[in-house]
């Protein structure tokens, strides 16, 4: 793309010259990547790069980010996807916090359907994350329930294709284990993947604890963490509007793809430069908390920057052009 200033604003060729440098400079700069620890790899320069985390949600494992795992560590990434214990809320974040702790440097956070849960209650209180990710996920406030959340809007076929397996635990305690039924699994969950693909799913599915729609969540980190969101508009598993409401509430940065429940696996490239997005706009320096729907990239807010800051000194130079006749 170009961009020219009009010869009326530009008369004296010092001064256009001053601007044709902001401008090209500003569209051609990079943005940095973000400074980590000693764990992060480490980019040109020898600048680090942030540690992406991402967490996989319900009926799943962390083999379903395979695709953006593969992206983001071709691009020099260090990734973490551990494996979520989908037990409930409370102990779900508590496990993925100590996760966090464990990592040196700036994080990237990424989390899929009841992945985004826990994300946002891990998060809360720890400075290393920079940038929350949400791909059709449950983003709930705190002291919402996802039982609650779920049953806002329309649009999810999730509740009756579920199948309760009694479950006993080792100390003698029992609950109920959910699963999604395997006729329902392709429409349900993953319907613009191949029937072969969804039948090994569906055999591997791990089930969550029904619990986990139930327990209030104890924080929410997209408060005080910008936030980026995926919108899959032919979810079936959690109703497209209610991830509108929630990216909407958050204020997060917004896409909408046309895409089943498992986005990262039907569109990997696309949930891949979502998250490159988060580490760009967050490694430039732009406001905490993301704007809904914004589609600027960092490198266009710099270069948007350095734009009107070569036409402030045009204007400067001229009134002094001015001054000096």
């Amino acid at each position: 793309m170009t961009l020219r200033l009009s010869r009326e604003l530009i008369r004296s060729r010092p001064v256009a010259a001053l601007a044709s440098v902001c401008s090209v400079a500003a569209l051609a700069a990079p943005a940095p990547a973000i400074a980590g620890g000693a764990s992060s790899s480490s980019g040109k320069g020898g600048i680090a790069k942030p540690t992406v985390v991402l967490v996989h949600g319900a009926f799943a494992d962390a083999s379903g980010w395979d695709g953006v795992v593969e992206r983001l560590q071709r691009d020099g990434y260090p990734v973490i996807a551990p494996a979520n214990p989908l037990r409930g809320l409370a102990s779900d974040s508590a496990y993925l916090a100590s996760v966090l702790k464990s990592v040196k440097g700036p994080v990237i956070l990424a989390g899929h359907s009841y992945g985004g849960a826990v994300i946002g209650e891990a998060a809360a209180g720890n400075r290393n994350v920079k940038a929350l990710v949400y791909i059709s996920a449950f983003m709930p406030d705190k002291g919402e329930t996802l039982g609650a959340l779920g049953a806002k809007f329309r649009g999810s076929e999730l509740d009756p294709a579920l199948r309760q397996v009694p479950f006993q635990d080792g100390d003698g305690t029992t609950g109920t284990d959910l699963y999604i039924k395997p006729d329902k699994f392709h429409q349900v969950f993953a319907a613009d993947l191949a029937a072969s693909t969804v039948a090994q799913m569906s055999a591997t599915q791990r089930p969550i604890s029904a619990t986990a729609f139930t327990e209030k969540a104890r924080g929410a980190a997209w408060k005080s963490i910008p936030s980026w969101f995926l919108v899959a508009t032919k979810d079936r598993a959690i109703a497209p509007d209610l991830e509108r409401f929630e990216a909407k509430r958050s204020g997060s940065h917004t896409i909408e793809v046309n895409s089943s429940h498992v986005a990262m696996i039907s569109h990997p490239g696309t949930v891949t430069s979502l998250i490159l997005d988060a580490i760009r706009t967050e490694a430039s320096g732009t406001p905490s908390l993301a704007t809904t729907g914004s589609t600027t990239s960092a490198t266009g807010l710099i270069g948007v920057g350095a734009i009107v800051a070569g036409v402030g000194l045009i204007v400067a130079v001229r009134r002094h052009q001015a001054r000096d006749r």
